[in-house]
Formats: C-alpha cells, sequence, structure tokens
C-alpha cells in the first residue's frame, strides 16, 4: 500500500503541473498567471517543493542510471504493447498520459526505492540510522 500511495501522490503532482486536458498548471499559469500572481508563484512553488522532495529521494536512492533504466524498461514495456497492437500511439492525448505515468512511476520507485532494498535485503541505508 505504501508504494501505491506514494506513486498515486507522484501521478498527481505529474499530471497537475501538465496533461493533455485544459486543467493543468501550466495552462493556468500561461492564462490567468497575470491576473493572480501571487496565487501562481505560490502553486508554482508548492510544485516546486514536491518536485525537490521526489527528485531528491529518487536520485539518492537510485541515481539518475536507475531513473534512465526505469524508463528504459517502460519505454520497452510499450514497445511490446505496440507490436503486439494493444497500444497506439497516434491519440495525442493517450500519448501524454502514458508519458505522465511512465514519469510517475520512476518517482514513485525512486521514493520507495529505500524501503524496498531495506526490506528485501534486511540492511540500512546509512541515512536510515536512527540514533
Amino acid at each position: 500500500m505504501g508504494f501505491l500511495l506514494r506513486w498515486l501522490f507522484a501521478f498527481v503532482l505529474v499530471a497537475v503541473t501538465y496533461n493533455p486536458t485544459d486543467y493543468n498548471f501550466v495552462r493556468w499559469a500561461a492564462t490567468e498567471g497575470q491576473n493572480q500572481l501571487s496565487v501562481t508563484v505560490l502553486a508554482g512553488l508548492v510544485l516546486l517543493v514536491g518536485y525537490i522532495i521526489y527528485l531528491r529521494a529518487t536520485l539518492r536512492s537510485i541515481g539518475a542510471f536507475g531513473m534512465l533504466l526505469i524508463l528504459a524498461l517502460v519505454g520497452a514495456l510499450l514497445w511490446v504493447a505496440y507490436d503486439f497492437g494493444l497500444l497506439d500511439l497516434q491519440n495525442r492525448a493517450l500519448t501524454m498520459w502514458i508519458g505522465i505515468f511512465a514519469l510517475s512511476l520512476v518517482l514513485g520507485i525512486g521514493l520507495s526505492w529505500s524501503i524496498v532494498r531495506r526490506k528485501l535485503s534486511g540492511q540500512a541505508d546509512v541515512d536510515d540510522v536512527e540514533e
């Protein structure tokens, strides 16, 4: 349940930032950002804090190579789905949602990886040791 919750928050973070609908931060800031500058800055900073938390934890736990490896695995899965006719990439909105899903999966795995590794190996990270 822990991983699903972390992944769900990552999905919401990426989807709120940008998605193919009209309801996202980027489009809202571009159209209404000047009229409500203080709210735009506040919302942007909240999103930035969320990204910093996720990216810092992801880079510390799996690193840049791990992030690329997860994206490569997701890409290979999508390629297989496309080759078997299960996926149509002509739909731009669907393709964008798949990208949002892939990025949120990388962030969710990155935030959860230390916990998974500790449970599998029984070893604690240096940052996890309590005094």
